[in-house]
């Protein structure tokens, strides 16, 4: 039955059907939509063996229009019934596989990939709506989105390895570095007046590869001033619950080829306190953290060998209390989990005070599913507590990665006195949206929620893209 006039469409042949001679059914896709075409010789007009002949002009992959009706077919599919032959607009010279087997050709090759796979482009569907669904939120609270510098000669804001580059012209001879982190930047707009900013954006660490990292990744920081630890707590948990909302309608509409989310994002969100977790789950007390380093770090070193753990390579106070964490404190983070007053030595650039004998600071991680998603903390706004902690972070001596960014002495003197100038009680937070956007896609790998599969498929490309070679596909059938 005609349904309405006449109309055109266009989209790739993923698949199409001889029913006879005279009769075949393509399905074209366009934009993540599948649509049905009937060509029949009766509509087209013409004799057999040239409706046959100009058919066969056309394979899987073409990109094609159509011209004709649309109508339901006799088992009551919605179709267009074509009033004209296929029109090819562009030949596509490969056959499409059914699937690319080996991860890595598949992001060599990711416009295949995203061609025969629709979850590939419905997972980059939703983390541009995750995108958009914090931007909103943002805003509707009256923060100021702004962009900050990628390219400058200092970094700070994280203990991490940067890239380093160095300018042809401008500044010819001196070394710059691809930010680590927009938090310094962002807090010097604070002290100029801007009480709330975010930005979103990438950033880069010159560090290793794994499922949950790649060298280049994408963020969203914000400051807020006279905001507190709990105000930051809030805010966390009314931004994911709504996101959680969200991705369940995407994903019971557009996005259907995605698994359901596994996480229950309902407020308020579990709390665990560092120190007397972790010594909970030790079985064992820590040392006064903040009493002499050397003395520190051999009661601690003394404590691997108790419970027969291994050292991590960097023999450093933060590098030995992260990896307690890792592996007494995050796996207890299944569900969304806040683990709140870290010791003062993993946060160098949060506020602090002396709790139950331990300096900690006011700061706060929201792990899921054992992964950091939230990392959050009132701002240190003494310049005189922040150098002090600056030449505390440099004392590490952890020549694994390169933190600061300033002076031989490792503290960042131009941030500082900015500091002088007198920054507002404020709240910072950062969230890891390539994280993010795994939790809710439910994803294992990072590359997967990555346009481009991150680093590993966007170096090594020889003279361009990777064949797609029989031993790495499945091959269409038919």
């Amino acid at each position: 039955m005609r349904l309405s006039s006449s109309l055109r469409g266009e989209g790739r042949i993923k698949n199409y059907r001889d029913v006879s001679s005279k009769l075949i059914f393509y399905d074209l896709v366009q934009d993540g939509e599948k649509m049905q075409v009937v060509v029949n010789c009766a509509r087209v007009g013409g004799e057999k063996q040239e409706f046959r002949r100009i058919s066969m002009l056309t394979r899987i992959g073409d990109v094609v229009s159509v011209t004709g009706y649309p109508g339901r077919t006799k088992a009551g599919e919605l179709s267009i019934f074509a009033t004209a032959h296929l029109q090819l607009l562009a030949p596509s010279l490969h056959a499409p596989p059914q699937a690319i087997l080996d991860p890595e050709t598949r992001f060599h090759n990711r416009h295949v990939d995203l061609m025969i796979r629709p979850q590939a482009g419905q997972i980059l569907r939703l983390r541009s709506h995750i995108i958009q669904h914090i931007r909103d939120f943002f805003i509707s609270r009256d923060f100021v989105e702004v962009q900050t510098p990628i390219l400058s000669d200092t970094f700070g804001g994280a203990v991490a390895k940067p890239f380093l580059t160095e300018a042809t012209r401008a500044y010819r001879g001196k070394q710059l570095a691809l930010r680590i982190a927009p938090e310094l930047w962002l807090k010097r707009l604070v002290i100029g007046g801007l009480d709330r900013v975010f930005e979103i954006g990438a950033q880069f660490r010159n560090e290793g590869i794994d499922n949950t990292h790649n060298p280049e990744f994408t963020t969203c920081e914000f400051y807020q001033a006279y905001a507190g630890l709990e105000d930051i707590i809030s805010t966390t948990e009314q931004l994911l619950s709504s996101m959680a909302r969200k991705v369940s309608e995407l994903k019971s509409g557009k996005l259907k080829d995605l698994p359901e989310i596994g996480t229950d994002f309902t407020a308020p969100f579990r709390r665990l306190e560092f120190i007397p977790a972790l010594e909970a789950a030790m079985g064992h007390k820590l040392p006064i953290l903040h009493e002499n380093t050397e003395t520190v770090t051999q009661e601690l070193l003394s404590l691997f060998e108790t419970l027969s753990i291994p050292t991590p390579p960097m023999l450093t106070i933060p590098r030995l209390l992260d990896k307690l964490s890792s592996r007494y404190l995050e796996p207890q983070c299944v569900e969304p989990t806040f683990l709140v007053n870290h010791p003062e030595a993993l946060s160098p650039l949060s506020k602090t005070s002396l709790v139950h004998n331990q300096r900690v600071s006011s700061r706060v991680e929201l792990f899921v599913n054992g992964k950091e998603l939230v990392n959050a903390y009132e701002e240190e706004n003494s310049p005189t507590e922040q150098r002090r902690k600056f030449v505390m972070q440099a004392g590490w001596k952890d020549d694994d990665v390169i933190g600061g960014g300033g002076d031989e002495e490792g503290v960042d003197e131009a941030y500082c006195q900015a500091l002088e100038w007198g920054l507002p009680p404020t709240g910072g937070w950062g969230v890891g949206i390539d994280r993010l956007v795994m939790v809710f896609a439910g994803a294992e790998r990072i590359a997967e929620v990555l346009a481009f599969g991150g680093l590993k498929g966007a170096v090594n490309l020889g003279d361009g893209a990777r064949s797609v070679n029989k031993k790495e596909v499945e091959e269409e059938g038919g």
